[in-house]
């Protein structure tokens, strides 16, 4: 048996390790694959079909409408966390929160595949509903699991950030490709079916976790409880040094808000840059080479997690084999997809890349670097929380800068243009570092700075900075054809990329009083 000088909550099949974390961290990793699976697929196809002409299947509103409606959903959907933390604090449980989660949001993927205006925003309020009992108490459990292990909560949470991308990568791609070529709803209706195989895979291995997940007692381990002998319980902090850590976590939130309101023009100014501003038709060696490297970044990446999965079914097929059965049947469809989709591909003479398809960019650098940085994390070389926070932002507009400079020959008011798609890819490449560096820790960092009988509240109150992160993003992306319009493409990006950097210069230069606040909390 692989086992730990650390000793994780939750049963002795908790004990057994796999990639150095407790296997029940792998349960958690595929349910939130699938879950993120059904977000970014609807994210990566909302604007796409809202923008699209009539005759092509969707709603022909302007970019301004589509990208206010993108952003109040997606505000919503880190606004409502709040409310399922304290219902599963109080009442439900954790792992009763996350299957309620799953369900609806299953019903409203299901109400999605309707092509009628009254299924879209039933459809839409159900995820809004469904997100908010499932995301801030998946990562409640996880902190459970690791109350007496702080030390490797980074890397796990990072691991766990694999995930999400994982379900990303795939939710995008497939829900894309399916949305795009086949009908706008067959790809809404595509993640619903995923999210209710996840929601089974999860329900049917819960006991993995023991008492991990039930309605937490009033006192619990303190997590920096081993550095010091005299603090043995949350209620035997001082008032004034939980003061300081909640401190800190409201500046790490308002440094948040900036970073996802850079970071999500991904679904929105940045989709629509790659459908109108980037030329997407390659023929020739062009196309011979993008198929071959699309096949590349396709089967790797779902070839290591598949691995994942398999190294999982080692340990736990024998006494959770209905639950490995749900997720292995969900690997055996995404295989199926993906074949015939490489399939297609390869019969045609020439290609035209999805405008959905960059978005998948974030994702397999979130699989190729999330090992890397775990590493760093858990190294002699792991920096203070300030300056990962700087180094994301800095790196976010540095992603814009280089968009910046590869829109500099489109004209003022242009609605078409025909750039490179490079400018697209090393955005996201240093996007993708940029997340990686902040937005992983910050989870990290709250479940080490509260409470644990507050956590689950905590994380909603930190998905509330994500949310106005996410509004605003919908809102300045709306005003992407009255700055190109007035001034150019080059200048509405430019605006990205110096406010985030000087947000970034600015949190690092906290770090000595951060540091203090903290009181020990590494």
């Amino acid at each position: 048996m692989n086992t730990t000088k650390f000793r994780f909550e939750g049963t002795e099949m908790n004990q057994q390790l796999l990639m150095g974390h407790p296997s029940g961290l792998f349960i958690l990793f595929f349910t939130e694959m699938w879950e993120r699976f059904s977000y970014y697929g609807m994210r990566a196809l909302l604007v796409l079909f809202l923008t699209s002409a009539i005759i092509d299947g969707g709603w022909a509103w302007s970019r301004e409408e589509a990208l206010g409606l993108y952003g109040t959903y997606t505000m919503l959907v880190y606004f409502t966390p709040i409310i399922g933390g304290i219902l599963a604090d109080r009442l439900l449980g954790y792992r009763n929160a996350v299957a309620i989660g799953a369900l609806l949001m299953t019903l409203g993927h299901a109400s999605m595949a309707f092509d009628t205006p009254w299924s879209l925003y039933i459809g839409i309020g159900l995820l809004i509903a469904g997100n908010g009992f499932f995301k801030p108490n998946i990562t409640s459990i996880i902190n459970g699991v690791y109350k007496n292990a702080q030390e490797k909560k980074d890397g796990a949470f990072t691991i766990f950030y694999m995930g999400v991308n994982a379900g990303a990568f795939l939710g995008i791609m497939l829900c894309g490709y399916i949305g795009e070529t086949y009908g706008w709803h067959f790809g809404f209706g595509l993640a619903g079916i995923f999210m209710f195989l996840g929601m089974l895979q999860f329900w049917f291995a819960q006991g993995i976790f023991g008492d991990v997940g039930k309605k937490p007692t009033k006192v619990d381990d303190l997590p920096d409880a081993t550095e010091n002998e005299n603090i043995k319980s949350y209620d035997d902090v001082p008032a004034n040094v939980q003061r300081d850590r909640y401190i800190v976590v409201g500046i790490l939130a308002f440094f948040t808000v900036f970073f996802w309101a850079a970071f999500e023009q991904a679904g929105g100014s940045m989709t629509i840059f790659a459908k109108d501003y980037t030329n997407r038709v390659l023929e020739g060696n062009a196309a011979h080479i993008f198929k071959i490297s699309n096949t590349l970044l396709t089967v790797i990446p779902l070839a290591i997690i598949t691995y994942v999965l398999l190294s999982l079914f080692k340990i736990t097929f024998k006494k959770y084999a209905l639950s490995n059965t749900f997720l292995g049947l969900s690997f055996a469809i995404i295989w199926v997809i993906v074949i015939l989709m490489l399939k297609n591909q390869f019969s045609q003479t020439s290609t035209e890349i999805p405008a959905s398809w960059f978005g998948i960019l974030n994702s397999f650098f979130i699989i190729a670097f999330a090992p890397l940085f775990s590493k760093i994390w858990e190294s002699k070389y792991n920096p203070p929380a300030t300056v990962k926070f700087g180094v994301g932002l800095v790196l976010l507009g540095f992603g814009f800068g280089v968009l910046a400079y590869g829109s500099a020959s489109i004209p003022p008011g242009a609605q078409t243009a025909s750039v490179s798609v490079i400018w697209l890819i090393l955005a996201y490449l240093l996007h993708t570092l940029g997340e990686l560096s902040l937005s992983p820790v910050g989870l990290s960092y709250v479940s080490k700075l509260v409470p644990a009988t507050k956590i689950a509240m905590m994380f909603g109150l930190w998905y509330i900075a994500v949310g106005m992160g996410n509004k605003l993003a919908g809102s300045m992306g709306g005003m992407i054809d009255k700055i190109t319009a007035e001034y150019s493409m080059s200048t509405f990006f430019l605006i990205f990329t110096i406010v985030p950097v000087i947000a970034g210069l600015l949190i690092m230069t906290l770090t000595p009083l951060v540091k203090k606040l903290m009181h020990g909390v590494k």
